[in-house]
């Protein structure tokens, strides 16, 4: 379940670019404070835990350049007195040079003592004490936090993937960093990339080392795309490709994906691959990505002994 007192985040304006933003992760221990920072160092924010209440004066607010911070602090932070860092953060409210929201991870009572009891840890308010009573002076602790926070997400009925892609939902769209694409061509003769998630085989088509006038060209010539481009399946061939990345891509973001390698092939990985991969980047760049290109083999010797020096 996730809560929000104030509209989803829209991506920064020119003006609040400019600003810093800082995020801040509370909630009871066991919510899921841990898996909520590390999925957003993932997402590009700087993260710091449990940094002491007491020196966060001198890191918000101080830097001359804008960037993403996202600090986690709970009841075991040291100087952590809720009604001080609300006080603190009505000061940082008022700032032109901070944009700050606070994310509050709340879990059922009886979902964190199982949680405890699965891991064998202490409350740190219970060291004598059964679990639940450490977590009932935690919540009583926790509740003007809990009043106060923008985003809340109860954890109760979450795995920990749950909580990822729920923190990819509501944060990925001001998130620093996108998922990274790179588009790459490679010739089979030298082996497929063992790194790709896609791989797409070219050799179907119409091969333009058979032709003389093109076999020192590469799929950067124009003449070498414009033969590729005769043959009869390519067009159809490369829509079926297309409609399917892009509708692949977003679902990778969505599941957190950090880095998707798409990559053609041929058998010297000069010709189809080469134009192929900057066809499909191109295409990938006016659906919205910002796609890396990589030609893995494009400065190789023509595979002579693969693709011989004669038609057969």
């Amino acid at each position: 379940m996730v809560e929000t007192s104030t509209p989803p985040p829209a991506p920064p304006s020119p003006s609040a670019a400019r600003r810093q933003r800082i995020l801040l992760v509370t909630g009871m221990l066991g919510a899921g404070k841990t898996t909520a920072l590390r999925e957003l160092e993932d997402l590009g924010w700087e993260s710091i835990d449990n940094f002491p209440v007491r020196l966060l004066d001198r890191l918000v607010g101080k830097d001359t350049e804008p960037f993403s911070l996202a600090i986690g602090f709970d009841c075991r932070t040291r100087g952590f007195v809720p009604d001080d860092v609300i006080a603190r953060m009505k000061k940082w409210v008022e700032s032109d040079s901070v944009a700050i929201t606070t994310l509050f991870l709340d879990c059922a009572g009886h979902e964190l003592e199982r949680r405890f009891n699965e891991t064998r840890r202490r409350h740190f308010l219970a060291q004598d004490m059964p679990v639940a009573n450490g977590i009932a002076a935690e919540r009583e602790l926790l509740s003007p936090l809990r009043r106060w926070a923008d985003v809340l997400i109860d954890t109760t009925d979450f795995t920990t993937n749950d909580l990822k892609q729920t923190i990819r939902a509501q944060f990925a769209q001001t998130a620093p960093k996108e998922m990274t694409v790179t588009v790459s061509s490679f010739g089979f003769s030298r082996g497929t990339p063992p790194t790709a998630d896609l791989v797409f085989d070219m050799r179907f088509l119409d091969n333009p080392h058979w032709q003389p006038d093109l076999r020192a060209q590469t799929g950067l010539d124009a003449p070498v795309g414009e033969f590729i481009e005769q043959s009869a399946v390519f067009a159809s061939t490369f829509e079926k490709i297309r409609s399917l990345l892009l509708e692949l891509l977003p679902r990778y973001a969505e599941q957190g994906k950090a880095y998707v390698n798409i990559a053609f092939g041929c058998t010297g990985g000069r010709h189809r691959s080469v134009y192929t991969a900057e066809k499909m980047a191109q295409v990938l760049r006016d659906g919205g990505f910002s796609p890396t290109v990589l030609h893995r083999n494009l400065a190789s010797r023509a595979a002579e002994l693969v693709e011989g020096t004669q038609q057969k």
